[in-house]
Protein backbone atom coordinates (compact mmCIF):
# COMPACT_ATOMS: atom_id res chain seq x y z
CA UNK A 1 0.00 0.00 0.00
CA UNK A 2 1.35 3.71 -0.86
CA UNK A 3 2.46 5.43 2.08
CA UNK A 4 2.61 9.10 0.93
CA UNK A 5 -1.39 11.08 -0.02
CA UNK A 6 -0.97 12.54 -3.13
CA UNK A 7 -1.72 16.28 -3.58
CA UNK A 8 -3.85 17.68 -6.60
CA UNK A 9 -5.06 20.77 -7.50
CA UNK A 10 -8.76 21.53 -7.78
CA UNK A 11 -10.76 24.14 -9.82
CA UNK A 12 -14.23 24.87 -8.56
CA UNK A 13 -16.89 23.51 -11.48
CA UNK A 14 -19.18 26.65 -12.18
CA UNK A 15 -20.78 24.88 -15.26
CA UNK A 16 -23.07 21.58 -15.66
CA UNK A 17 -24.26 19.47 -18.11
CA UNK A 18 -22.55 17.29 -21.23
CA UNK A 19 -21.78 20.25 -23.37
CA UNK A 20 -19.89 21.86 -20.25
CA UNK A 21 -18.15 18.36 -19.45
CA UNK A 22 -16.83 17.71 -22.65
CA UNK A 23 -15.38 21.21 -23.09
CA UNK A 24 -13.73 20.65 -19.28
CA UNK A 25 -12.34 17.53 -21.19
CA UNK A 26 -11.06 19.26 -24.24
CA UNK A 27 -9.55 21.73 -21.99
CA UNK A 28 -7.33 18.38 -20.02
CA UNK A 29 -9.73 18.69 -17.06
CA UNK A 30 -12.16 15.76 -15.80
CA UNK A 31 -15.18 16.52 -13.80
CA UNK A 32 -15.59 15.49 -10.38
CA UNK A 33 -18.01 15.53 -7.60
CA UNK A 34 -17.01 15.54 -3.67
CA UNK A 35 -18.98 14.45 -1.31
CA UNK A 36 -19.86 12.89 2.27
CA UNK A 37 -19.94 13.78 5.89
CA UNK A 38 -23.16 15.52 5.62
CA UNK A 39 -21.36 18.59 3.79
CA UNK A 40 -22.86 19.82 0.18
CA UNK A 41 -21.95 18.16 -2.65
CA UNK A 42 -18.87 20.39 -4.56
CA UNK A 43 -18.69 20.15 -7.89
CA UNK A 44 -14.60 20.29 -9.40
CA UNK A 45 -12.41 20.15 -11.90
CA UNK A 46 -9.55 17.66 -12.09
CA UNK A 47 -6.07 17.96 -14.23
CA UNK A 48 -6.39 14.39 -16.18
CA UNK A 49 -2.72 14.41 -16.19
CA UNK A 50 -2.12 14.26 -13.00
CA UNK A 51 -5.54 12.80 -11.88
CA UNK A 52 -4.63 9.30 -13.83
CA UNK A 53 -0.85 9.25 -12.71
CA UNK A 54 -2.29 9.33 -9.24
CA UNK A 55 -4.85 6.60 -9.72
CA UNK A 56 -1.98 4.51 -12.11
CA UNK A 57 0.68 4.66 -9.19
CA UNK A 58 -1.99 4.32 -5.95
CA UNK A 59 -5.02 2.46 -7.28
CA UNK A 60 -8.36 3.11 -8.15
CA UNK A 61 -8.95 3.23 -4.15
CA UNK A 62 -6.52 6.03 -3.94
CA UNK A 63 -6.66 8.37 -0.98
CA UNK A 64 -6.20 12.49 -2.36
CA UNK A 65 -4.96 15.41 -0.96
CA UNK A 66 -7.39 18.03 -2.97
CA UNK A 67 -6.41 21.48 -3.00
CA UNK A 68 -9.47 23.25 -2.67
CA UNK A 69 -9.16 27.26 -2.47
CA UNK A 70 -6.17 26.89 -0.41
CA UNK A 71 -7.67 24.47 1.50
CA UNK A 72 -6.68 20.85 2.14
CA UNK A 73 -9.46 18.20 1.80
CA UNK A 74 -8.83 14.22 2.34
CA UNK A 75 -10.90 12.23 -0.18
CA UNK A 76 -11.01 8.44 -1.66
CA UNK A 77 -11.94 7.70 -5.07
CA UNK A 78 -15.08 6.10 -4.68
CA UNK A 79 -15.55 5.79 -8.75
CA UNK A 80 -14.06 6.10 -11.88
CA UNK A 81 -15.69 6.44 -15.25
CA UNK A 82 -13.81 5.63 -18.08
CA UNK A 83 -14.88 6.16 -21.86
CA UNK A 84 -14.60 2.54 -23.17
CA UNK A 85 -13.94 2.95 -26.69
CA UNK A 86 -11.24 5.94 -26.59
CA UNK A 87 -10.35 5.07 -22.29
CA UNK A 88 -10.05 8.51 -21.13
CA UNK A 89 -11.76 9.64 -17.52
CA UNK A 90 -14.78 10.64 -18.23
CA UNK A 91 -16.01 11.55 -14.66
CA UNK A 92 -14.83 10.63 -11.23
CA UNK A 93 -16.83 10.32 -7.80
CA UNK A 94 -14.67 11.59 -4.62
CA UNK A 95 -15.58 10.36 -0.85
CA UNK A 96 -14.46 13.14 1.53
CA UNK A 97 -12.78 11.08 4.43
CA UNK A 98 -10.60 12.43 7.62
CA UNK A 99 -7.49 10.37 9.38
CA UNK A 100 -8.16 7.87 11.58
CA UNK A 101 -11.39 7.07 9.58
CA UNK A 102 -11.90 3.55 8.21
CA UNK A 103 -13.74 3.08 5.30
CA UNK A 104 -15.51 -0.12 3.14
CA UNK A 105 -13.74 -0.67 -0.17
CA UNK A 106 -13.76 -3.45 -2.66
CA UNK A 107 -9.56 -4.50 -3.35
CA UNK A 108 -8.62 -6.52 -6.27
CA UNK A 109 -7.09 -9.93 -5.61
CA UNK A 110 -4.22 -11.47 -7.44
CA UNK A 111 -2.90 -15.03 -8.16
CA UNK A 112 0.45 -15.60 -6.91
CA UNK A 113 2.31 -19.14 -6.38
CA UNK A 114 2.50 -22.39 -8.82
CA UNK A 115 0.10 -25.53 -7.82
CA UNK A 116 1.85 -28.90 -6.87
CA UNK A 117 3.18 -31.31 -9.02
CA UNK A 118 -0.40 -32.70 -10.22
CA UNK A 119 -1.29 -29.20 -11.79
CA UNK A 120 -4.57 -28.34 -12.09
CA UNK A 121 -6.77 -25.77 -13.73
CA UNK A 122 -6.58 -22.20 -11.67
CA UNK A 123 -10.01 -20.17 -11.96
CA UNK A 124 -10.35 -17.19 -10.14
CA UNK A 125 -13.88 -16.91 -9.27
CA UNK A 126 -14.02 -13.75 -7.59
CA UNK A 127 -11.56 -10.29 -8.94
CA UNK A 128 -12.18 -8.75 -5.67
CA UNK A 129 -13.73 -8.87 -1.88
CA UNK A 130 -14.84 -6.34 0.17
CA UNK A 131 -12.87 -5.06 3.08
CA UNK A 132 -12.95 -2.66 6.04
CA UNK A 133 -9.47 -0.38 6.84
CA UNK A 134 -8.12 2.63 7.38
CA UNK A 135 -8.98 5.34 4.74
CA UNK A 136 -5.07 6.01 4.52
CA UNK A 137 -3.68 2.57 4.93
CA UNK A 138 -5.85 0.59 2.04
CA UNK A 139 -4.23 -2.61 0.52
CA UNK A 140 -3.84 -2.10 -3.22
CA UNK A 141 -4.50 -5.58 -3.82
CA UNK A 142 -4.85 -9.19 -1.70
CA UNK A 143 -2.82 -12.36 -2.84
CA UNK A 144 -4.24 -15.94 -3.27
CA UNK A 145 -1.43 -18.06 -2.76
CA UNK A 146 -1.89 -21.15 -4.69
CA UNK A 147 1.77 -22.58 -4.03
CA UNK A 148 1.56 -26.38 -4.17
CA UNK A 149 -1.89 -27.00 -3.81
CA UNK A 150 -3.40 -29.95 -5.62
CA UNK A 151 -6.80 -30.44 -7.16
CA UNK A 152 -9.25 -30.23 -6.09
CA UNK A 153 -9.02 -27.01 -3.69
CA UNK A 154 -10.88 -24.29 -3.11
CA UNK A 155 -9.96 -21.10 -1.42
CA UNK A 156 -12.62 -18.76 0.47
CA UNK A 157 -12.57 -15.31 1.53
CA UNK A 158 -12.29 -16.15 4.99
CA UNK A 159 -9.13 -18.04 3.86
CA UNK A 160 -6.82 -14.88 2.92
CA UNK A 161 -4.42 -13.51 4.53
CA UNK A 162 -5.33 -9.85 5.38
CA UNK A 163 -2.59 -7.10 6.44
CA UNK A 164 -3.07 -5.48 10.14
CA UNK A 165 -5.84 -3.33 10.38
CA UNK A 166 -7.88 -4.99 7.55
CA UNK A 167 -11.00 -6.89 8.31
CA UNK A 168 -13.01 -9.08 5.93
CA UNK A 169 -16.56 -7.48 4.78
CA UNK A 170 -17.52 -9.96 2.22
CA UNK A 171 -19.05 -13.23 3.48
CA UNK A 172 -16.24 -15.51 4.55
CA UNK A 173 -17.50 -18.85 2.51
CA UNK A 174 -17.17 -16.22 -0.67
CA UNK A 175 -15.25 -18.62 -3.26
CA UNK A 176 -12.14 -16.86 -4.79
CA UNK A 177 -10.13 -18.98 -6.47
CA UNK A 178 -10.44 -22.90 -7.17
CA UNK A 179 -7.65 -25.42 -8.63
CA UNK A 180 -10.21 -27.92 -10.97
CA UNK A 181 -9.01 -31.65 -12.63
CA UNK A 182 -7.71 -30.87 -16.06
CA UNK A 183 -9.87 -32.56 -18.16
CA UNK A 184 -8.57 -34.75 -20.56
CA UNK A 185 -9.08 -35.15 -24.15
CA UNK A 186 -10.35 -39.01 -24.77
CA UNK A 187 -8.01 -40.93 -26.60
CA UNK A 188 -9.89 -42.97 -29.66
CA UNK A 189 -10.02 -46.82 -29.30
CA UNK A 190 -8.32 -49.16 -31.14
CA UNK A 191 -11.37 -49.87 -33.18
CA UNK A 192 -12.34 -45.93 -33.70
CA UNK A 193 -8.56 -45.77 -34.59
CA UNK A 194 -9.00 -48.76 -37.24
CA UNK A 195 -11.95 -47.27 -38.62
CA UNK A 196 -10.19 -44.04 -38.83
CA UNK A 197 -7.94 -45.40 -41.09
CA UNK A 198 -9.93 -47.44 -43.01
CA UNK A 199 -12.05 -44.69 -44.02
CA UNK A 200 -8.87 -42.19 -45.06
CA UNK A 201 -7.63 -45.20 -47.10
CA UNK A 202 -11.03 -45.28 -48.56
CA UNK A 203 -11.45 -41.51 -49.87
CA UNK A 204 -7.73 -42.14 -51.32
CA UNK A 205 -8.80 -44.42 -53.22
CA UNK A 206 -12.18 -43.06 -54.63
CA UNK A 207 -9.95 -40.08 -55.40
Amino acid sequence: MSTQTPKLSTTDRTETGKGAARRARRAGLVPAVLYGHGADPKHLLLPKLELAAILRGHGTNAVIDLQIDGESQLALTRQVDVQPVRNYIEHVDLLIVRRGEKVIVEVPLIIEGETGPAGGLVVQDASSVEVEADALNIPDHLVVSIEGLEPVTNITAGELELPEGVTLVSPEDLLVTSVNEEKKIAEPSEDEAAEGAEGAAGEEAAE
